[in-house]
Parts: C-alpha cells; sequence; structure tokens
C-alpha cells in the first residue's frame, strides 16, 4: 500500500487532493486545467489546481445505477453537446437490467445535471480544454463506469495530453483505464477494494454550496 499504513485512511478529500500534488507538478508549465468529477471530484481537483495555479472546472457525471440497488453502476451518463452513455455490461446482464431502462434513467440524469450546471456556473461558459493538459479527477474508482465515460467526453474536446488522478481505486478497474489516458496517478491501489469512503476518515456527500465555494476558491473569486 505504499506510504499508507495497513489502517491509514485520507483525513477527507483535500487532504487526497494535496497527497496527488507532488506527482502532478511535472504538468504545472503544460497550460493544465483540472476537471473534476461534480461533486467529489471537486473537493479533490481544489487542492491540485491551487497547487498547480490553473482553473477548476467541473465535469458532470452521472451513474446510472442497477433498478433497486442504485449504487451498483450499471453505467453512466456525461453531459457534453452530444450527451455520452457508457454501460457496463456485464453488470446490466447479471442484474438483468431490462431494455429502455439505460435510456430512460440518462434522461432523467440529464434533467439533474442541468440543474446543477445552473447552481454552480450560472451563464459562464466551460473552460476550454482543447490544447491543453486535462487532469481529470475524482476522489476514487470503483466500476469505473463514471469515470470512463468523463474519459471519453473530455478526450473528445481534444486536449492535448489526457491524465487521470485519483486517490484511491481498485486495481483491475484502473488496469482498465489506463489504455484511456496518456498517464493515470493513483497512489492507493488496495487489493481487497470496498468502498471508495472507507479509505477517508470523512467521506461527507459534498453539497451544492460547497461546489459552488470550492470553484470560487480555485478560479480566483469567479465560480
Amino acid at each position: 500500500m505504499g506510504w499508507f499504513g495497513s489502517a491509514e485512511r485520507y483525513a477527507d478529500r483535500r487532504d487526497a487532493g494535496r497527497r496527488l500534488v507532488p506527482e502532478l507538478m511535472v504538468h504545472k508549465d503544460r497550460a493544465p486545467v483540472v476537471l473534476g468529477l461534480a461533486r467529489g471530484g471537486l473537493a479533490v481537483g481544489v487542492e491540485i489546481a491551487r497547487a498547480l495555479d490553473c482553473p477548476l472546472e467541473p465535469v458532470f457525471v452521472r451513474k446510472i445505477g442497477v433498478p433497486h440497488h442504485e449504487e451498483l453502476a450499471a453505467g453512466a451518463v456525461v453531459d457534453v453537446p452530444v450527451p455520452e452513455i457508457v454501460t457496463n455490461a456485464q453488470v446490466c446482464r447479471m442484474a438483468g437490467v431490462p431494455d429502455g431502462y439505460i435510456t430512460a434513467e440518462a434522461a432523467r440524469q440529464l434533467a439533474e445535471i442541468a440543474r446543477r450546471r445552473r447552481a454552480y456556473l450560472g451563464d459562464r461558459p466551460p473552460v476550454e480544454v482543447a490544447g491543453r493538459t486535462a487532469i481529470v479527477v475524482d476522489d476514487g474508482v470503483a466500476t469505473g463506469a463514471s469515470m470512463r465515460a468523463a474519459l471519453i467526453a473530455v478526450r473528445r474536446a481534444g486536449p492535448a495530453a489526457l491524465v487521470m488522478a485519483v486517490p484511491v481505486g481498485a486495481d483491475d478497474t484502473l488496469r482498465d483505464l489506463e489504455g484511456e489516458v496518456d498517464a493515470l496517478v493513483c497512489p492507493l491501489r488496495p487489493q481487497d477494494f470496498g468502498a471508495i469512503g472507507a479509505f477517508y476518515r470523512d467521506f461527507h456527500q459534498v453539497s451544492d454550496p460547497e461546489v459552488v465555494a470550492l470553484l470560487t476558491e480555485a478560479n480566483g473569486g469567479t465560480a
């Protein structure tokens, strides 16, 4: 477990972000932009954006949970000019996800994404990603459905380089995602992976007001 002791955890998401910074400083002079998966990824990303002196931008991804077991990801949807839906075929097959469910649930989640975009950004246009080093950040990856959707969408925006940075992740998922990025940073890859929250002492649900405050802090007074 590297520099972690057997019982050590991150204090909170911001502590996790600070621990990622040393491995990401190489990108400071490469026109970086930190793209945090809303909402937890933004609490990790704020420390990275501050250290790299670059913008922090939300990536709006919503998990599509299995019916009656919403925590198990059947897929994810990310809001881009053409919404991107990524499904986990194995989970859908094992859970017997019915035909049409993914499409209907994606539409519901896109409505929530639209609400969050208005709440977090108002009328501000998104930060330009093309030609920059895009650092996609979340508080951890388990099945990887949300992260995979985010990476596909960000790659289509034309960054010069695509970097994934997470504090903790399931080792098999990380191996699957490595081919999607130019560089991957994850200091904690436990073989016996449970819930992401088990690797944090404080893993509270990040609220909308917290997100606005994080974006304002990182972006010099403007969310």
